[in-house]
């Protein structure tokens, strides 16, 4: 039979794979990664940069493009087969890879390549593969790097293992409200939950932990018992608070082994614990830099976060005759606050913001800034709402993109962004290779043929994504290692994805896309001015909720004993930096995916340190004037020298090439109101 996943002519057969192609497919890419990596370490093998690229590199990136198609499925389209057969090759995959890291025959040859032969694209890439093969354990030996390898097969599993729990928890659960619950709810979202309910066959209205079903509720639902109900299940998903059924998904054990697997790697390595691991290869000196950072800035906000619960608090008692409002209560004081002070309510912006129309404004805004044109494409996509579209500049293909936008059953919460390929002149076709991303996000559906609807912040986090996407499309960068996305620091990565955001609050840029889902009209002036209004709205509590996050994140891998108690830990970071504590039960841990099973272990606090990073970097928009802050100048220089380099240089660089100096706390502070 033709394997799908081993037909690399052109994009991913997304719509023939099916689970029984995986291991069949594995089997015959880790036999060719296995060949090409034992034909570059042959003593007879020179050590020449091309040489390697063109033997190793093109086996183990058709690899990682098939195993990444397999994973993809498997977080937007996951079936009980295609989880088995997921999770069969896991440990394979994940056995080539560590043993690929840690070749000490593989690190001498590239010790050994002249490094004044390499183009500085190419000179980065080694100067990061030779950190990376120490990180990876190539300098261990006998029993500590089978012990290294066999602590990286277990991390995969037991990140696996966390991401189902949370996924298999936040779908367990389901409440049948009556049409009395539900008064305040807003009436799409009411629709929603009645089809929902029916399709089962059952009265009520089908109520679920997905984002698009619990925001609102909590937001505005007039019944305290319906959104304690809610939020009890969704604080304590995949823990031991969980209720009887739903204890099988504890992800109690599975956190505490990987926090222990990530100690003991650490110490192998020779560092003291895994943060110091995290922070080598990222633009932050070191784990007590980043915690003077949080603690600085949970500092500079929690006057203002203070002041935000007290105005809730005043809310509360004089409007609501609520003395003692409880955790589930503060998602709806703070929008009706914000409705009674600004005189607007999101479910009232959200009429404007259809996706459809979105979507053509986002594009605009990245064709003006960037001077490119985005299309409609074709290619085989694995539900039939995903959209594809190309990038052209002068005629010419730049990159393509997936866009998957509605949150259904089988798809994992959140939003990201992911790489199909990457742009890369291809050593064994000498043809440039170009870039393909996913862009992934879980938003409400339209219903009864009406366009899907966007709340504001769903707005924001299209705009966050297609950053991250823009980053990974609009590389010049010619090395695959280093080209977009790879070989960025993960503490600044998130400096073209938070850029974006800043133009869902230009008047000159929201009003082009914006069309009253009845009407058709635009977003009127003065319901954008209150929005403006309200934009830092919390701000104070929206920072210190970040600041806690990301130093318990840091703390938790710097400072905590992986036997001990991971909600004691966070209890004190909660009563050093927060200033609203939730009931005791409470599990925010258990669904920190984040940390667990995404990446940013000891890195969470990425998201604040690249916000100075993107703050600092619109604020070149805003001093340059003029009456549209879609400056194609600026945009071009910000194109130059952010998103076109990649990886292939320091973080550092590209941000003093484009600003003449290095970056400055205060937009970021001015930004939210806090300066």
């Amino acid at each position: 039979m033709s394997n799908p996943l081993l037909d690399f002519s052109g994009l991913p057969l997304f719509d023939q794979i099916a689970p029984d192609h995986v291991a069949p497919a594995v089997d015959e890419l880790l036999a060719q990664a296995d060949a090409a990596l034992e034909r570059v370490c042959d003593p007879a093998f020179e050590p020449q940069w091309s040489a390697i690229s063109a033997v190793l590199d093109v086996a183990t990136e058709r690899l990682g493009r098939a195993w990444g198609a397999v994973s993809h499925l498997n977080s937007v389209a996951d079936t009980p087969e295609l989880r088995a057969a997921y999770n069969a090759a896991l440990p394979r995959v994940t056995d080539f890879w560590t043993r690929l890291g840690a070749d000490e025959r593989l690190y001498a040859k590239y010790q050994a390549i002249e490094v004044q032969g390499l183009n500085a694209e190419q000179a980065r890439a080694q100067r990061n593969a030779l950190r990376n093969f120490v990180l990876s354990g190539a300098q261990l030996q006998g029993a500590d790097k089978q012990r290294f390898a066999a602590i990286q097969e277990r991390q995969a599993e037991l990140s696996q293992k966390f991401s189902e729990n949370a996924l298999d928890a936040t779908e367990a659960f389901a409440y049948y409200a009556s049409a009395e619950e539900l008064v305040g709810v807003p009436a799409d979202v009411v629709q929603a939950a009645r089809q929902s309910a029916q399709a089962e066959g059952k009265e009520g209205h089908k109520l679920t932990l997905k984002m698009p079903c619990y925001l609102p509720v909590m937001q505005f639902a007039h019944s305290s018992a319906l959104r304690e109900t809610l939020y009890r299940a969704y604080s304590t998903r995949a823990s031991e608070q969980a209720p009887g059924e739903q204890l099988r998904f504890d992800n109690s054990a599975v956190m505490a082994e990987i926090l222990a697997l990530r100690l003991e790697e650490a110490q192998l390595l020779g560092y003291g614990n895994f943060a110091q691991v995290s922070v080598v290869p990222k633009m932050a000196q070191s784990p007590e830099q980043v915690i003077a950072f949080l603690r600085d800035l949970a500092r500079r906000a929690r006057p203002y976060a203070e002041q935000d619960v007290a105005d809730l608090r005043a809310f509360a008692r004089e409007k609501l005759d609520l003395f003692e409002p409880k955790a589930w209560d503060y998602p709806y004081l703070g929008e009706r606050l914000k409705e009674a002070r600004y005189a607007f309510s999101e479910q009232e912006v959200k009429q404007y913001f259809t996706a459809p129309k979105v979507l053509a404004g986002l594009f605009k805004i990245v064709e003006t800034l960037f001077e490119v044109s985005i299309v409609p494409d074709r290619a085989p996509v694995w539900k039939p709402e995903v959209e594809f579209f190309r990038i052209e500049r002068g005629g010419q293909l730049l990159g393509q993109f997936y866009l998957d936008q509605p949150a259904r059953t089988g798809k994992r919460g959140g939003a990201w962004m992911d790489d199909v390929r990457s742009r890369w002149l291809r050593p064994d076709t000498d043809a440039l290779q170009t870039p393909v991303a996913h862009m992934v996000c879980n938003f409400a559906q339209g219903l009864q043929g009406r366009p899907a609807l966007l709340t504001h912040d769903d707005v924001t986090t299209l705009f966050h994504e297609f950053g991250h996407g823009l980053h990974h499309m609009l590389t010049q960068v010619n090395e695959r290692d280093v080209s977009g996305i790879s070989g960025v620091e993960w503490d600044a990565v998130e400096l073209p994805s938070q850029f974006m955001e800043n133009f869902c609050w230009e008047w000159d840029v929201l009003r082009h896309m914006t069309a009253h889902v009845d009407s058709g009209e635009p977003l009127p002036r003065e319901l954008f001015d209150k929005m403006l209004a309200a934009r830092n709205f919390q701000s104070g509590l929206q920072t210190l909720r970040q600041v806690e996050f990301a130093l318990f994140d840091m703390l938790l891998h710097s400072q905590h004993d992986p036997k001990g108690d991971i909600m004691g830990l966070l209890q004190q970071v909660r009563a050093e930096v927060a200033v609203l504590t939730p009931p005791a039960y409470s599990r925010t841990p258990h669904t920190f995916s984040h940390i667990f099973a995404g990446g940013y272990a000891a890195g969470y606090y990425s998201y604040k340190w690249a916000e100075v990073l993107s703050a600092d970097a619109y604020a070149a928009f805003e001093e340059a004037g003029g009456s549209s802050a879609l400056n194609t100048d600026i945009g071009r220089l910000y194109r130059q020298h952010i998103l076109e380099v990649g990886g292939s240089r320091d973080a550092m660089e590209s941000f003093k090439a484009f600003r003449g100096r290095e970056p400055q706390i205060d937009a970021l502070l001015r930004h939210q109101g806090m300066g």
